[in-house]
Formats: structure tokens, C-alpha cells, sequence
């Protein structure tokens, strides 16, 4: 394995992506024992490669139980890249909807006797 500095260097080697390690990339187990990138959705809904610095930020985000895998940012983006996923995130965050602690609406809300549109959205690509 390549050394980032060897005794003969004069200077050290700037660091790249392999200098700052392997990530730890989530993956999906096929039906034939092959594994799968996993892939997640930005909060826009664009399809990104995930990739954690830690297996333990994994598991904080996805579950103990998620399988993964180790590459380097520039596997994971080679890999990623043919699929059309462009975008790498390094530990993302769980974005999940806060819990309510309060009182729990009616489980059968009375209808309104109208509805009223309060925006548009339209997605372009």
C-alpha cells in the first residue's frame, strides 16, 4: 500500500479523498447474495450516493442492522455515476418530522365543507 509520505519525499503529498479514508456506504442485499448501493433523496427529491465517515454515524442515521460497505469518494462516484446519481452526501442527518408531545387530533375529523388551494407546486427538471 502507497504511503502518503515515504522517508525519501522531500515534502509530504497533499491530501486527496483516499487521505481522509473509506467511507461507509450503505448497501442492499440481492436475492443472489449481491449488494447494492443504497441510494437516498436530497430534501428536493434529487436521488444522492450516501456515504458515512464512521459505522457508527451509520447506525445512528439508518439502523444498526443496515449492511454497508467501504469505498472511496471516487468508487462510490464511478459506481454511482453510470445510474444517473450525480450527488454524494457525507453523513447526512435524519430529517424526519418532529414528534407532536401534545393532544392527538380526532381519529375522524369532521370534513370541512370546502377546500381551498394555498399554493401551486410544480416540479421541473
Amino acid at each position: 500500500m502507497d504511503d502518503l509520505h515515504s522517508p525519501s519525499d522531500s515534502e509530504p503529498a497533499e491530501p486527496g479523498p483516499a487521505a481522509r479514508g473509506a467511507l461507509y456506504v450503505p448497501v442492499r442485499l440481492g436475492s443472489a447474495g449481491g449488494r447494492y448501493l443504497r441510494f437516498l433523496r436530497t430534501p428536493l427529491g434529487h436521488r444522492t450516493a450516501v456515504g458515512f465517515s464512521s459505522a457508527e454515524r451509520l447506525g445512528d442515521v439508518l439502523g444498526a442492522q443496515q449492511p454497508w460497505v467501504r469505498l472511496g469518494e471516487p468508487a462510490l462516484r464511478a459506481l454511482a455515476a453510470p445510474l444517473g446519481v450525480t450527488i454524494l452526501t457525507v453523513d447526512p442527518q435524519l430529517t424526519a418530522p418532529a414528534t407532536r408531545s401534545g393532544p392527538q387530533p380526532a381519529a375522524h375529523p369532521m370534513p370541512a365543507p370546502w377546500f381551498s388551494v394555498t399554493g401551486i407546486h410544480s416540479y421541473v427538471d
